[in-house]
């Protein structure tokens, strides 16, 4: 039996989730918004019964039994530690920190029973479920390199909001980047151990951010990991682990572009948008290993063609695990067992800020994800103390 969902959040991404879902079974029973006017006008225009501005009214909906958070950063860990708390099913965006992150994995662990993941959509994109495949298969030999490029027009929103602070969870990074950390991860089996990164704010103002507001979120972002301690035997057969590469700018305009290349011994895999390309070292030239069967189709605005791909994916995924099951709140792991869980989200997390700290150093950083929460006044003793300095 498939559970009711409640949405949250207004924005492309939700837009979209809403007829997939749909289109899977899911009756979508509940919509939340910033604001009852863009509640409103969201779930008029998609035919959602109910709306709010209030997230308990969505929380406690008698007919929900499934979340989805694709809200700004900062209200995510609330919202899913909340509704796991109550007992909902929950697929949520990433969080702002990896303090938040730490908290969901705090909650997931206590409400094993509950679906608890991060909606990487990019996990179920039929080329990269191929590439991993094809990686375990012995495609490429002992994988050395992976390097993944994302190009595109700008993440500002046309005003002034979280998008914009690189502290709120904007920027390349954090919104596009945190994602491929968890792919590469996902794909080699491996961790990044030690990265080392470049962020830059190239537009600060704009035709609709101007006056006091400034951005500070990053438009282009370079980083290199060294991938180690792989968990499944894809990853590091030598001792000098795997070296990663991605490049993100968000001041081109023009067509969208998104590559990831794995690199070893006896080959390479590229995935170029949603199609998947190999050559064997010694072979006549590139073939296409996966085309997209859905055809190449139009991006929708804010959504790029890979991820909307992802996203259906996965709703078929979360389908299969609930559709079974006679509970609408019961499901079984293995349809989703590829998803990104709330503990690869503090993972990622953790990788992120070390690439943040790593931009400000210059140096290589470490990656140690937190085993414990930090006392609260930490952060404010260390910028009382850098402010001393």
């Amino acid at each position: 039996m498939l559970p009711g969902v409640g949405v949250f959040g207004t924005g492309s991404t939700a837009r979209m989730l809403v007829p997939l879902l749909r289109g899977e079974g899911f009756e979508v029973r509940a919509l939340w918004g910033r604001s009852e006017e863009e509640a409103r006008s969201l779930a008029q225009e998609l035919g959602i019964p109910f709306h709010t501005s209030q997230s308990d009214d969505v929380l406690l909906h008698p007919d929900v039994d499934l979340v989805c958070i694709y809200i700004s950063p900062p209200l995510t860990r609330q919202i899913a530690v909340k509704a796991l708390g109550i007992g909902k099913n929950v697929v949520c965006e990433k969080a702002a920190t990896a303090v938040d992150a730490f908290k969901m994995v705090t909650a997931a662990r206590y409400y094993p029973q509950l679906l608890s993941i991060v909606g990487n959509a990019l996990r179920f994109l039929p080329a990269f479920v191929a590439m991993r495949q094809l990686l375990a298969e012995g495609y490429v030999g002992e994988l050395q390199v992976c390097d993944a490029r994302v190009y595109g027009p700008s993440l500002l929103d046309q005003s002034y909001g979280w998008t914009c602070e690189e502290l709120m969870g904007g920027g390349g990074l954090h919104t596009v980047g945190s994602t491929l950390v968890d792919l590469l991860s996902h794909l080699t089996g491996a961790r990044a151990i030690r990265v080392h990164g470049l962020l830059r704010t190239f537009v600060r103002q704009n035709g609709a951010i101007r006056g006091i507001r400034r951005v500070t979120s990053d438009d282009f972002c370079f980083f290199q990991m060294l991938m180690g301690g792989s968990g499944s035997g894809r990853g590091t057969g030598t001792g000098s682990g795997v070296c990663c590469t991605v490049t993100l700018n968000f001041n081109m305009p023009g067509a969208f572009v998104h590559e990831v290349m794995v690199v070893g011994s006896a080959g390479r895999l590229i995935a170029r948008g949603t199609e998947l390309y190999g050559q064997r070292n010694g072979g006549n030239g590139e073939e296409l290993l996966l085309g997209d069967s859905e055809g190449t189709g139009q991006e929708v605005k804010d959504v790029p063609l890979p991820h909307l791909r992802g996203l259906g994916s996965m709703v078929k995924a979360l389908k299969d695990a609930f559709q079974a099951q006679e509970e609408r709140r019961s499901w079984v792991r293995g349809p989703v067992a590829m998803a990104s869980t709330f503990e690869d989200g503090l993972y990622v997390q953790t990788v992120v800020e070390a690439v943040k700290r790593s931009s400000r150093s210059g140096e290589w950083e470490s990656v140690e994800v937190m085993t414990q929460e930090p006392d609260p006044n930490q952060n404010l003793c260390e910028a009382l103390q850098r402010n001393k300095n």
